[in-house]
């Protein structure tokens, strides 16, 4: 984290004191991003622990690169617990990255670009798309409204009633940030861990 990106949430009036509280975080790009984008997948729409859980088996028995994947046998993937609808989006991305997308193509790409090549993969959406230029290219202003902890944490700094503020007024919101959204992101995601 910059010392520009640090002082400046750390100045900010509702996030300041979780920013105290935590001190810098960091974005770290990651090594694989197909690896990451699959773990995306599996993530969606499950606890901490049963995603945890699915992904250890998946890594246990399956070599988790698109021929891996696309090797694997449907009814294996679904023994690490994925659901049928996982099976068929975690071999769309594999499929995708056979064809041609690539850590070095999404990299080179802006992040409203990313998120449209993303998006184009059948079971990839916008939150999976911004989870990937956070936590994968490391990218310093993504706000993922969609996520539900970026709301909680919004609703903690902010002081909102619970579900009363609107994805429009979080942006709003989250604008005073820019250009250090992510870096935001992860402190609100802390308010609620």
């Amino acid at each position: 984290m910059s010392d520009d990106a640090y002082r400046e949430l750390r100045a900010d009036p509702h996030l300041g004191d979780v920013v105290d509280e935590h001190g810098p975080l960091s974005l770290d790009p990651a090594d694989d991003p197909f690896e990451r984008l699959v773990v995306s997948i599996v993530n969606q729409q499950l606890s901490t622990t049963a995603a945890a859980t699915i992904r250890d088996r998946l890594f246990d028995r399956v070599e988790v690169t698109p021929e891996g994947i696309l090797a694997a046998d449907e009814a294996v993937l679904r023994d690490c617990g994925l659901s049928n609808q996982k099976v068929g989006y975690v071999r769309n991305v594999a499929d995708a990255f056979r064809d041609g997308l690539s850590a070095e193509s999404l990299r080179a790409m802006d992040d409203d670009e990313v998120v449209a090549a993303l998006t184009e993969i059948r079971g990839v959406g916008d939150w999976t798309a911004k989870m990937f230029l956070i936590f994968v290219l490391a990218r310093e202003d993504v706000f993922p409204v969609e996520d539900l902890g970026i709301r909680r944490g919004m609703e903690h700094v902010f002081g909102f009633e619970r579900d009363a503020v609107s994805r429009g007024e979080m942006r709003e919101r989250a604008e005073r940030w820019a250009p250090y959204r992510s870096y935001a992101s992860r402190y609100l995601w802390r308010c609620v861990d």
